[in-house]
């Protein structure tokens, strides 16, 4: 829309601009218009045609501004292009007027074009704060006394920015505005009644602006009046009398009451402060103390039921005003009888170690109780725990008891008794103590010392050094200290041993005090007694057996019955004629004792002898080419033993015709141990007999040999203590130390005329019936030996005919005892 300016003068410089090539146009338009509303048709006021906007170059600036407004070049309208605040570009300024500048060219023309922003009641007034605060004093502030309020503002101009205010309803408070006419419109609070703080100690107001746009708007603000205290109201308990009950084991610091005094007043006039009356005697305030803050009354010291049982406390409230206040009220503290106490038991008297054969009734321990409590809360029970103890409780007098013995008593069995002795009260909730009791049970000499086997055996080498230790024997005594001390002795009763076997009398170590030899002596039996040190002593005994065990110590010895006799044979002689017969002897036993010969073969090829019969015998046809000459046979004899030993003996044999003399010539030579040669003349029923036994032994000697594959080959014996096992080894079967004797069966040459011994194995290990009386003649082998073994003990037997003797069966085993 066009405006020409008012006046003649404006009009007449208008025309003047326009006469000139520019001119100026003026415009108004509201704020807050949308985009593209309609300004004004600037190109048709300016005189330009719409079609040369374009060619002429039609363009519109603006001062510095955003562009608020834009020409449409196709129509030559000038429209809002962007959202306009007024409020914003002038602030509280009347005027807001925008200045565009168009140009166009051919020819160069320039115009000033005005655009008045007018205002609308967009803002609504608003205060600075959401609430005012105000503090009234109550009563003292009279009737009519005014308080300014903060105005509002409005951004608006002109009639939208005209306020009115308005108070909402109060029957203490109202407006007074001043006069219509004054146009600051000051806004005053005035007080209609004075104000009570305990009635009403905050007031709420709600202050309302409004504008004068035809669309009126508003603003609104909180008035918070408080209202001042004064000290006017004095404390007030919500009771005047308090009854507390408190048991009498009450803990120091736990709690009695608190209490509660209530101030109408506020701030510092309604601040309490709580404390005992003068009237309260000095010994309750040691027992109770009082919080001043917060009125918490507490126990500070023991309270007791039999001392006192009723306290009564004045409590004073006090407020903190200029012009202090005060309160009273009262507080009765009943104590209640309590089992506080503890039952205790003391012991008075205490007999330990206790002998282990104090009889039952025997008074060990004194004991007293004490319960500070009266009544059935003092009255006091005693047990004794556990109960399967040999002791008991017994009651004497009044609070006292006897620990009392209740049983037998055996310090083997229980060396220290440990009791529990429990007092308990008769109270409602009962209480009760204990106390450990330690009785140590002391020793008398009661137990006989006793060995651990009823008997020993024993299986020494022969050959042992002197003072051997051979064995140990041991023996218990479950007492104690010098009752438990033990020594040990033999008893000489039955043997003389005291040069062959001595016993150490602390450790029980047996001792060969000599070489044993097992050709002397092959058994030992005797008896050790053990001694305790107690008073009286006491004594026990075992028997003990020490088998001496043979060692190959002696060679094989020849012997003969002469020296001077000479063997005459005739030739010719047949193979296998038997010339004689080499009997040795050797002292050991078993193994050690089993003989083999052997030819030691030069110009012996001619003759053999029986590997362990020892009969010379011709291996060729010996005829009379050979008569006239006497051979030296050489013989080795080595037993078994290990190491083995052996003798050597040469025979001389004379070979001569029909018709010679006769004659014999024996050459002894030794080797080791002495031997005796033997030289037998052929005695047909001889032959026959030796052949004989011959015959059966080797064939005994072959199933012994197949039996052989189960046992090891292996020997070894020690001097001294330890078990016995079985071990199987030979060269030629299973023989082995099995602890025989050498008999020697004897028979009478056919044709010398003397007696021909043949050595034969029987079982020699002595055995002894119930009543230990030796049997001479009868095999021992040990049950336990048999269980080591773990076979059947194989068996071989020869029968021999000696001489005019009726037929032996000799019966061996061959096992080796070791340990």
């Amino acid at each position: 829309m066009l405006t020409w300016p008012k006046g003649l003068l404006q009009l007449l410089l208008l025309h003047t601009a326009w006469k000139m090539g520019s001119g100026q146009l003026h415009y108004s338009v509201l704020e807050e218009s949308q985009h593209g509303t309609f300004v004004g048709r600037i190109a048709q006021d300016l005189g330009l045609e719409v079609s040369e906007l374009v060619p002429r170059m039609f363009r519109m600036l603006s001062k510095g501004e955003k562009d608020y407004f834009e020409v449409n070049l196709q129509n030559g309208i000038l429209f809002v292009n962007s959202r306009i605040d007024r409020e914003e570009l002038c602030a509280k300024n009347a005027d807001c007027v925008l200045h565009l500048e168009v140009i166009v060219e051919k020819p160069l023309r320039f115009f000033h074009v005005e655009v008045e922003i007018k205002d609308m009641n967009d803002n609504a007034p608003i205060f600075s704060a959401r609430e005012q605060i105000l503090s009234i004093a109550e009563l003292t502030t009279a009737s009519g006394t005014r308080f300014p309020l903060e105005r509002a503002s409005d951004s608006d101009i002109g009639t939208n920015a005209l306020l009115t205010y308005k108070l909402s309803p109060s029957n203490h408070f109202a407006l007074d505005l001043g006069n219509d006419e004054d146009e600051s419109k000051s806004v005053v609070l005035l007080l209609k009644v004075p104000l009570d703080r305990e009635e009403s100690p905050v007031h709420h107001l709600v202050l309302t602006a409004t504008d004068g746009g035809e669309s009126k708007l508003t603003g609104t603000i909180q008035l918070v009046i408080n209202v001042l205290d004064v000290n006017d109201n004095p404390p007030v308990f919500n009771q005047s009398v308090y009854r507390v009950k408190l048991l009498e084991n009450t803990t120091s610091g736990s709690l009695v009451i608190t209490l509660n005094a209530t101030d109408l007043d506020e701030g510092i006039n309604r601040e309490i402060s709580y404390f005992f009356s003068n009237e309260v005697p000095l010994h309750v305030t040691k027992l109770f103390s009082i919080n001043s803050d917060i009125g918490e009354i507490r126990v500070i010291g023991k309270l007791d039921y039999e001392d006192i049982n009723c306290y009564e406390l004045q409590i004073v409230a006090e407020d903190k005003g200029s012009s202090p206040l005060s309160g009273h009220c009262e507080v009765f503290v009943d104590v209640l009888d309590m089992n506080d106490n503890i039952p205790e038991v003391f012991v008075n008297s205490l007999s330990v170690p206790l002998p282990e054969d104090s009889t039952p009734g025997t008074v060990v321990a004194i004991l007293s109780t004490s319960d500070k409590d009266s009544g059935i809360n003092g009255q006091v029970t005693c047990v004794l725990q556990p109960s399967d103890m040999p002791f008991k409780i017994e009651s004497t007098f009044k609070n006292y008891y006897s620990l009392i013995v209740g049983a037998p008593l055996d310090r083997e069995q229980v060396a220290e008794y440990r009791m529990v002795v429990t007092v308990e009260d008769q109270g409602v909730s009962p209480l009760s103590s204990r106390i450990t009791l330690v009785v140590p049970i002391s020793d008398i000499n009661d137990n006989v010392p006793a060995f651990t086997q009823p008997s020993y055996t024993v299986f020494v080498k022969e050959n042992n050094p002197p003072g051997a230790h051979i064995f140990t024997i041991s023996a218990l005594d479950p007492d104690v200290a010098e009752n438990a001390l033990i020594t040990y002795w033999i008893d000489e009763k039955l043997w003389p041993l005291s040069s062959y076997i001595s016993v150490h009398s602390e450790s029980g170590k047996l001792y060969a005090l000599q070489s044993l030899d097992f050709e002397e002596l092959k058994l030992l039996e005797f008896q050790v007694r053990a001694k305790d040190a107690g008073m009286p002593s006491l004594c026990g005994n075992v028997t003990v057996q020490v088998f001496v065990m043979d060692e190959n110590d002696n060679a094989p010895v020849v012997s003969g019955l002469s020296e001077e006799n000479l063997i005459l044979l005739v030739v010719p002689v047949m193979p296998g004629h038997i010339v004689g017969k080499i009997h040795a002897l050797d002292a050991d036993s078993g193994y050690n004792a089993w003989l083999r010969y052997e030819l030691v073969e030069e110009n012996n090829a001619s003759w053999t002898v029986g590997l362990y019969s020892g009969e010379v015998s011709t291996k060729y046809s010996l005829d009379e080419s050979e008569g006239s000459r006497i051979q030296s046979l050489l013989v080795l004899v080595k037993d078994h033993g290990k190491p083995q030993l052996s003798t050597t003996a040469t025979l001389s044999v004379s070979l001569v015709t029909s018709g010679q003399t006769t004659k014999m010539d024996i050459n002894v030579q030794r080797s080791g141990k002495n031997f005796v040669p033997l030289v037998d003349s052929i005695n047909v029923y001889l032959i026959i007999a030796i052949c004989s036994v011959s015959s059966l032994f080797l064939l005994a000697t072959l199933i012994y040999v197949a039996l052989r594959c189960h046992c090891k080959a292996k020997e070894s014996m020690v001097y001294g203590p330890g078990m016995a096992t079985l071990v199987c080894a030979s060269e030629v079967g299973s023989w082995s130390y099995s602890n025989r004797h050498s008999h020697i069966l004897a028979g009478v040459s056919a044709e010398a005329g003397a007696k021909s011994d043949l050595m034969i194995f029987s079982p020699n290990i002595p055995v002894f019936a119930n009543n230990g009386e030796f049997r001479n003649g009868t095999e021992l082998i040990p049950d336990s030996a048999k269980e080591i073994c773990g076979l059947q003990l194989p068996k071989f037997s020869a029968t021999g005919i000696i001489g005019n003797e009726a037929p032996t069966l000799l019966s061996c085993q061959g096992w080796e005892l070791k340990y």
